[in-house]
């Protein structure tokens, strides 16, 4: 697996597709696109990047390609969210949070059951 890269817009609309479906061709992945979906061929370009970048990997029927994740949903959700808090949180989760209070006005009861959740994981 090589190190893993932010994905832009149109990669990560595919992986979250693939990730829902767990497998398809270009055409399965299209159907799950909303309206109005890109061509057929701009969506097989993003499937080959994917697969370049080691995302996806595919497995071959005659001329059909199968395209199926080779990286949990988990694992890139974790990448993202250290990048996120490494970027623009000075890498601390207190500051991340504080963030959200601020920004979502977040009540003391939803605080108090992520502090609960916080201890439960720690337990």
């Amino acid at each position: 697996m090589k190190d893993l890269k932010e994905l832009t817009k149109a990669e990560d609309q595919v992986m979250q597709i693939l990730w829902k479906i767990g497998k398809g061709v270009v055409k399965d992945i299209m159907e799950e696109m909303p309206e109005p979906r890109p061509a057929y061929n701009t969506v097989s370009t993003i499937v080959r990047i994917l697969e370049t970048k080691g995302f996806v990997d595919h497995k071959a029927y005659g001329k059909t390609h199968e395209y199926f994740p080779t990286i949990t949903k988990e694992k890139y959700t974790k990448f993202y969210l250290n990048n996120l808090l490494k970027g623009y949180f000075d890498g601390s989760f207190q500051n991340l949070v504080s963030f959200f209070a601020r920004e979502n006005k977040l009540e003391t009861k939803d605080l108090e059951k992520l502090m609960d959740e916080i201890k439960k994981q720690k337990s």
